[in-house]
């Protein structure tokens, strides 16, 4: 099911508006993701259950966060929420494409939550074909499910790390500033450094460059 973005308002702030609706189905996730653009580092995909009664004060759409603000709030969730993390690397985004493995690791991110939901609601326009629940689609979702705006700092804050991680091995990279967006400085830096085992070489500013060296 999708929720078309010019029938659900947008509010100042997300609430469980749309988890009400599947109140019945027991257990409601949110399912978001961070880093379908970057020419590095993986997808990562998170689910989160929250208590409605133990919601933390400001969450929001992870875009419009600060960085400090998504460190606490992840923190808060971590706290409160049944959450789950699962990531695809650059080897599954090749082999799949970008949507395709987004979609395999949102459903295994669901699949580990450590209850069972009975429905999630995911970001975006697509619902996983392995999800092992019903799922809703739901256009701009971050700014309108509390659930999804959860998973959306789940999944941004971890990447984020993950990147940070990344330039530890490769510092020459910058992945700790352009966390793998082709920004102007990335290009520049895969120019004089190379592609690195992190790139995703189905990209095509990482694939022509590949191929420059042939």
């Amino acid at each position: 099911m999708l929720f078309d973005s010019r029938q659900l308002p947008i509010h100042d702030t997300p609430d469980f508006t749309i988890e009400a609706r599947y109140a019945e189905a027991g257990l409601v996730c949110g399912v978001d993701e961070a880093g379908r653009g970057p020419l590095a580092g993986p997808v990562v995909t998170a689910a989160v259950v929250l208590d409605p009664m133990r919601v933390p004060e400001g969450l929001n759409d992870s875009k419009k966060l600060t960085e400090k603000a998504r460190e606490a709030l992840f923190l808060e969730i971590m706290a409160v929420a049944d959450v789950s993390i699962a990531a695809a690397p650059p080897m599954v985004i090749d082999r799949r494409n970008i949507r395709g493995a987004t979609l395999w690791a949102m459903a295994r991110a669901v699949a580990a939550l450590p209850r069972a939901p009975g429905m999630a609601l995911i970001d975006g326009r697509d619902v996983p074909p392995e999800l092992p629940c019903p799922g809703a689609a739901v256009i701009k979702g971050d700014a309108r499910s509390l659930s999804i705006a959860a998973a959306s700092i789940i999944a941004k804050v971890t990447r984020d790390r993950m990147c940070a991680i990344i330039h530890c091995a490769h510092p020459d990279h910058g992945m700790d500033k352009h966390k793998g967006y082709p920004s102007p400085a990335h290009l520049m830096t895969l120019d004089g450094h190379g592609v690195t085992p992190h790139h995703r070489t189905s990209y095509a500013p990482v694939r022509e460059r590949l191929e420059r060296k042939r």
